[in-house]
C-alpha cells in the first residue's frame, strides 16, 4: 500500500515555519515534510504548463499532486461539451510528468446524476487520460448503485468526505483500488480542527483500507490547522506500521 498524507495547497503561516526548516519556496520546504498536495489554484484559474513543470521539479521524486479540475468544465458546462476544455487541462498538468498522482473532480452540490450525461464525460475523459481519478460528488443521487457501478466500471475512486455531504458520502465508493479522502473539517467546514483521538481513528482507517493506493487530503485551512493535522497524521501512520 502506497500512502499520500498532504493538505490543500501548500502555503506555510509563519507559527508553522519552524515545522517546515530549510530554504527555498514553500512548496520545497513542505516537500521535505509532506508526501502530496492537492491543486485547488487549477479550479479557478489554468495554469501554465510551465508552471506544474516548475512545481514537479521543486519536490523529492517520491512526491505526488492531485490537481483539481477547472470549474469551467464541472460547474459551468456541467460535464457537457467539455471535450476542449478537459484536452486543454489535461495537457497542462500534464507539466508534472509523473508526480501527477490523480485528477480530482468535485461536482458542485447541484448537480444530479445524469447516467447519460456522467457515461459520455467519464467515459471521454478515460479515453483522454489513464492515470487515477477521484470524483467528490455532493447530491444525493450520486451515491445509488448506478453511479457506483459507473466509476467502478471506468476505475475512478468516489472521494471518501467528512463532513458527508449525503448518506454514504464519508465512505470510499466507485473504484476501490484507490482511496481519496478529503476532510474539510467538522463541525464547521474549513474551519474546525480534528482532536487527537480523531486523528488517530483516521489513521486506523488508512491502515486497514484494503485500497493499494490511499490518500488523505486536509482542507481545513481556513484557520491553518490543515498542516498540524497532516504532520500528526503522517506520524500517527508511520508509528503504526
Amino acid at each position: 500500500m502506497v500512502w499520500h498524507i498532504g493538505t490543500a495547497g501548500w502555503g506555510i503561516a509563519s507559527p508553522l515555519a519552524a515545522s517546515f526548516p530549510g530554504e527555498g519556496t514553500h512548496l520545497a520546504r513542505y516537500g521535505k515534510r509532506l508526501s502530496c498536495a492537492e491543486i485547488n489554484s487549477s479550479f479557478y484559474r489554468p495554469h501554465r504548463r510551465t508552471t506544474y513543470e516548475r512545481w514537479a521539479e521543486s519536490v523529492p521524486p517520491e512526491f505526488r499532486f492531485s490537481v483539481k479540475m477547472p470549474r469551467v468544465i464541472t460547474h459551468e458546462k456541467r460535464l457537457t461539451g467539455t471535450g476542449d476544455d478537459v484536452a486543454r487541462f489535461l495537457d497542462e498538468t500534464g507539466g508534472l510528468g509523473e508526480k501527477l498522482g490523480v485528477v480530482l473532480i468535485q461536482l458542485p452540490p447541484r448537480c444530479t446524476f445524469d447516467a447519460r450525461v456522467a457515461e459520455a464525460f467519464f467515459t471521454d475523459l478515460r479515453e483522454r487520460f489513464d492515470g487515477q481519478i477521484a470524483c467528490e460528488p455532493r447530491h444525493a443521487e450520486w451515491f445509488g448503485q448506478e453511479a457506483e457501478a459507473l466509476f467502478a466500471a471506468r476505475h475512478i475512486a468516489r472521494v471518501a468526505a467528512d463532513p458527508a455531504p449525503a448518506p454514504g458520502a464519508g465512505d470510499p465508493g466507485g473504484w476501490r483500488g484507490l482511496t481519496y479522502r478529503r476532510l474539510h473539517g467538522a463541525p464547521k467546514m474549513y474551519y474546525s480542527d480534528y482532536s487527537t483521538g480523531q486523528l488517530r481513528e483516521i489513521a486506523t482507517m488508512l491502515r486497514d483500507d484494503p485500497a493499494e493506493e490511499v490518500w488523505c487530503i486536509f482542507d481545513n485551512t481556513a484557520e491553518g490547522h490543515a498542516l498540524p493535522d497532516a504532520l500528526s497524521l503522517t506520524e500517527d501512520c508511520l508509528q503504526g506500521r
